[in-house]
Order: structure tokens, then sequence, then C-alpha cells
């Protein structure tokens, strides 16, 4: 047989190991290669999403710390346009203005409740723009409608048990608890006191509210459930506060009637009332202590006297 290779050939014969060696060494090159590649990318989106983030936090700082009050000139517009309104059961001028202005003098942000969804319900939603508006309201359906109409509106509704013909009765149930269930100063959230409001959510007891205005609900017939609840539960939260200003600007409305005078002389007391205008009485209360078992230093109950 003729040897077909000659004897100055040379054969180079490669082993399979030196090829998969060199094959992995560029695997482990091209892992190595991906790894920096995506931890710069992390790197990077993270440090941008920080700087973003960052940037939000601190405009919403400035925003939030440097918003100026309502000037005196859109005040004053929205009280005139709201007062002279063709709606029939609008405040008059004189007690819109005299709320206007104790809100104007507010700290910021300042906390106000309001009981009752009437027609100046987007005028103190305006003048209070920096701070919390709440209203209360005894209809469910009403208070749903203005939250969905009016988005920016928190508003709760409240389940009043008390009927005007029972003025009387629950006053001397206060004073006959008043060491107990209705006490000046509690957490009305845990109390059974008959006029305390006790249904609402949780939070609303934790807020030291600088103005309350009691505009509701409906009290103009015996089985109303009258302003007595809201009256009340107004002065205990005035009482109650935690922090903030000691002192609580309260408003009640419609004054002039008889069981929203005899019910303000009994839990917000005279000593304690500013100014009587017009359809508005306004009141000022301060922090009490814990131990305080009396509404009233000078009191001299009206409900004896007084006819039904």
């Amino acid at each position: 047989m003729k040897n077909t290779i000659g004897s100055s050939t040379k054969l180079i014969l490669l082993h399979p190991y030196i090829q998969k060696q060199g094959s992995s060494n560029r695997f482990w090159a091209l892992a190595f290669v991906s790894f920096l590649t995506l931890a710069f990318l992390l790197t990077l989106i993270y440090t941008r999403e920080s700087k973003i983030t960052t940037s939000i936090a601190v405009a919403s700082t400035i925003t939030s710390t440097s918003t100026p009050p309502l000037s005196k000139a859109v005040a004053r517009a929205l009280v005139h346009y709201a007062s002279n309104s063709n709606n029939t059961e609008h405040m008059s001028y004189t007690d819109i203005k005299h709320i206007a202005d104790v809100l104007q003098k507010c700290s910021q942000p300042c906390n106000l409740l309001v009981f009752g969804l009437t027609h100046e319900t987007l005028l103190w939603k305006a003048l209070n723009h920096n701070g919390r508006t709440v209203f209360i309201d005894e209809n469910r359906y009403y208070a749903a409608y203005i939250e969905e109409k009016y988005p920016e509106i928190e508003a709760y509704d409240v389940q009043y048990t008390t009927k005007l013909s029972e003025m009387k009765e629950l006053i001397a149930g206060v004073k006959e608890q008043v060491r107990n269930e209705c006490k000046p100063v509690q957490n009305l959230l845990f109390s059974e006191c008959k006029l305390g409001l006790n249904d609402l959510p949780n939070q609303f007891y934790e807020v030291d509210w600088d103005v309350i205005l009691i505009d509701g609900p409906r009290g103009y017939w015996p089985e109303a459930p009258g302003r007595m609840s809201a009256i009340f539960t107004a002065s205990v939260l005035a009482r109650s506060k935690k922090g903030g200003n000691p002192k609580t600007h309260i408003f009640v409305h419609d004054f002039h009637q008889q069981v929203d005078r005899i019910t303000s002389d009994e839990f917000l007391c005279k000593e304690n009332l500013v100014k009587s205008m017009d359809m508005l009485g306004h009141f000022v209360l301060e922090r009490m202590d814990a131990n305080s078992f009396q509404f009233c230093r000078n009191h001299n109950s009206t409900t004896a006297n007084s006819s039904s």
C-alpha cells in the first residue's frame, strides 16, 4: 500500500479540551461584561429615580410651605357673591363676613369643622383653602352627592337619634352623667352619652379643630333632630384638644332659635359668648383639664324658666 502522507508533512491535532477551554473563557468574559453593563444601568436608573423623587418632595415642601393665605380681596369677593345669592336660605352678609374674618386670622393650616351641608359649603372650603375642612350632614345621600359632584369636599353622614321635643330631658341626662359618660373633656369615640356623636371615623376625634360652625342639622319642628348633639359635641371637642391653639372658635347659626340658644348656654356657656349678631352666636372656648366636670363656671340654668 502506498503511503499517501509524505515524510515531511506535519499533522497537527487539536485536542477537544483546548477548544472547550477557549469557549469557556469567552463565555465568562461575556458574562462579566454583561454583569457590569447591567449594574451600570441599574445604578443609572436608581440615581435618576432618586433625583426625581427628591425633586418632587422638595417641590411639594416648597409649595405647601410657601402657599400664601387667601387674599383679602378674593375673600371679600367670595363673601359678597355668596351673601347676594338668590337662594332664600343663605346666610346674611354680616354673618358670613364675621366667620370669614375669623378664618382669615386662623393659624395655617386651619382645621374647620362644619355641621351641615348648606348653600355656603363651597365658600367655607374656598376660604380655608390652605387648611382642612370637614362637613357633617344628616343626609347620607346628599353627602354622597356633594362628594361626587365636588371631589375636593370631605363630607361624612351621621345618624342623629335626638328629637327637638326631647331637649329638656337630654340636657338633664347630661347633668346626671357629667362625671361619667357626659364629661366635658373626653374622647367621644368611646362615649355613650346620648348627646355625643360617637359614630364618625376614628381619626375625626384626633383632630384639633380650630373653628367649628354649627349650621345643621334641621330643627324647625318637634320631631326634627335639632342641634343639641352638634352643640354638645362641639363643646367637648373644643375642651378636649391635645395640641394646637388652645382656643376654639364656635359659631352657632340660627342662634335666635330658642332651643339653639338654650343648648348653647348650657354647653358653650354665656361667659364664652364673644358676639351675638343677626342670626349668629360666636363663642370662644379654651382647652380644659381632664379632671374638669363642669361645662360653665357661672351657670344659671335657663331650661327651668323656658317654655317649650
